[in-house]
């Protein structure tokens, strides 16, 4: 009796969340019924999780069967957001092994959701990048869509913003109505464009009203979908909308290390010797992801054009970027051009380090290898 008194609570209450549309708390009652009766009742359950396992949307079960045409802004004619099917990356992406088993754990959930939602537990839907530009948000984005195998949607910000007060935000709607019609990763880069905080007296109504949409939007995510959103600048979007995500991945600048393995993996490590490729990833030091990508495609054309070798092109490539290196910096990397087989003289020529100082950051690391 017990239980079924139970069970006719968890039923009254789905009834009154459904009648006044609280799409969410129903899915998260749902699971949380399927994992209490999954022993007394596992028929029941099992078709609960079936149910939150179809539901292409959180809104209707219906909508994905009209949504097949890319929304467009009804005054340009843009389409509203950019589609990539299949996503393919042209080198694997390097990241902080922070960063790395945030995304990799991410992807297993969303693998591994029928599991999950059979256990009462539903998977990551969303994730907040935050970073400066060119660390690998929107890499990461793609890296996800790749992994899952799913179509990447990006918001065209271009596109969505008009001029008209109010039709900004019925495409945003748009946009979010069709992928969520869809099973794919939908993307909302520059997220601060849209979402700034409420209490900036420098923005007009409409911009505001944005914030409440996208709210609304992100709260009614579905579960068959994955929501990614990439901002530079974190401190212009509205408190709000951080605790909407499931996680924010903070992106931070790469480190030494990080630029090495880029840069490796771009060239190849039969192109350079280790000790010339990390002069170059000092040399490069402070750079983004995306600045350490051009500048080694730019010594790979260079060596093909100047039909010269990659190591050349490198060295060159280190000569330019040495002059603005703090003098920290400077005497590393004379010491890593000496030890890749640079002379002392050309050592100071390219750093502006003097002979006797680069004899002595040897003769120093030398000393610290030793006790080691």
């Amino acid at each position: 009796m017990d239980e079924i008194r139970k069970l006719s609570d968890d039923i009254a209450h789905l009834a009154r969340l459904s009648v006044t549309q609280q799409t969410q708390q129903v899915q998260r009652l749902i699971m949380r019924i399927a994992r209490s009766y999954s022993k007394s009742l596992p028929d029941l359950s099992a078709k609960l999780v079936q149910l939150i396992q179809e539901a292409p949307t959180a809104q209707s079960p219906l909508r994905s069967a009209g949504m097949t045409v890319v929304p467009v802004d009804q005054d340009s004619r843009l389409q509203l957001v950019r589609c990539e099917q299949p996503v393919c990356l042209d080198v694997e992406p390097v990241w902080p092994q922070p960063i790395a088993q945030i995304l990799h754990r991410f992807c297993e959930e969303r693998r591994q959701q029928e599991k999950l939602l059979a256990a009462g537990v539903a998977p990551s839907r969303s994730l907040l990048l935050v970073g400066a530009p060119g660390v690998g948000k929107t890499l990461a984005a793609r890296w996800i869509a790749r992994e899952l195998g799913l179509p990447l949607l990006t918001l065209d910000l271009s596109a969505v913003m008009s001029s008209f007060l109010g039709r900004t935000g019925i495409n945003l709607r748009h946009v979010m109505d069709y992928a969520k019609g869809l099973h794919c990763v939908l993307l909302l880069d520059e997220l601060d464009a849209i979402a700034k905080k409420r209490d900036d007296v420098a923005e007009v109504g409409e911009l505001k009203r944005l914030v409440t949409v996208i709210l609304q939007e992100i709260e009614e995510w579905p579960q068959s979908g994955v929501l990614l959103a990439a901002t530079n600048h974190p401190d212009l979007l509205d408190p709000a909308v951080w605790r909407r995500f499931d996680a924010v991945v903070q992106f931070p600048m790469p480190s030494q290390s990080d630029v090495f393995d880029l840069l490796t993996r771009i060239i190849g490590a039969e192109r350079a010797n280790s000790d010339l490729r990390r002069a170059a990833s000092i040399a490069l030091s402070g750079s983004s992801f995306s600045d350490v990508t051009r500048s080694m495609e730019s010594v790979l054309r260079n060596a093909t054009i100047e039909n010269t070798s990659v190591e050349k092109a490198m060295t060159e490539l280190i000569e330019e970027r040495a002059t603005s290196l703090p003098r920290k910096s400077k005497y590393e990397l004379a010491t890593q051009l000496t030890k890749a087989g640079v002379s002392q003289r050309l050592a100071n020529e390219l750093t502006g380090v003097s002979r006797d100082t680069i004899r002595r950051k040897l003769t120093e690391a030398e000393e610290v290898t030793q006790k080691e």
